[in-house]
């Protein structure tokens, strides 16, 4: 799989990033989930985990021409957003190690394969029935 850097919100490269893959989809580094609370909660299917990010992370998509970078509709489990300004994305854990070999992943880090329709989705404005939930 190959990568395109979006983006990172650091200056030292180890800290959430987002890049686009060959294979229409997106790649989330981020921090790992422990035992808390929120983990908890979530049903995490096999071959898949989730990671924590700042939301402002998600602004880099406009580096793969998105129109617009703010999430509208975060939905569970691809994207839940935490009382702490951040939002947990779940998805596939990427095990490739072609992508590996393109990242600078920390110790305290790692990374979900999201389709990109799944994150182009959560941009989109609420509709008709969306509306009356």
């Amino acid at each position: 799989m190959k990568l395109r850097f979006l983006g990172t919100n650091s200056t030292s490269g180890d800290c959430p990033t987002l890049y686009a893959t060959d294979r229409d989809s997106y790649i989330v580094q981020g921090w790992q989930l422990f035992a808390n609370e929120l983990l908890m909660q979530l049903e995490i299917p096999e071959g898949e985990t989730a990671v924590e990010v700042p939301t402002e992370l998600f602004e880099h998509l406009k580096e793969d021409g998105l129109p617009a970078v703010d999430i509208k509709r975060p939905q569970a489990p691809i994207m839940i957003h935490t009382p702490q300004g951040t939002c947990v994305v779940q998805g596939r854990a990427v095990t490739d190690q072609e992508a590996l070999a393109q990242m600078s992943i920390p110790h305290y880090e790692t990374c979900v394969e999201v389709p990109k329709s799944a994150i182009t989705a959560l941009l989109e404005e609420p509709r008709g029935a969306d509306l009356q939930r």
